[in-house]
């Protein structure tokens, strides 16, 4: 059995319910047959939580791009450490 692993944060993913498909180009910016990952629930809440759709389109399209933003690091530092099932609500980041 193949394990996968969560491209962000490294873990393995788990379940099919703590996962879910990102667009690095959102649907809404032109991206709908754009790219996708397959990545954790929490990931992919932390990257919308910390980006607009506008900013995803623009600048942080690659997950290369996604894990050098200093707030992505810090975050991936965090989960890291918990159970590949994990999973708590992001606060939005006032603009």
């Amino acid at each position: 059995m193949k394990v996968s692993i969560c491209v962000i944060c490294h873990r393995n993913l788990g379940s099919p319910e703590s996962t879910s498909r990102h667009h690095l180009i959102p649907k809404s910016e032109g991206g709908r047959d754009s790219q996708t990952i397959l990545i954790h629930n929490i990931c992919h809440q932390k990257i919308h939580s910390l980006f607009t759709e506008k900013e995803l389109r623009a600048e942080y399209h690659t997950v290369e791009k996604l894990r050098q933003h200093e707030e992505m690091q810090k975050f991936i530092k965090w989960v890291s450490q918990k159970h590949e099932n994990f999973y708590q609500r992001n606060k939005r980041k006032r603009r």
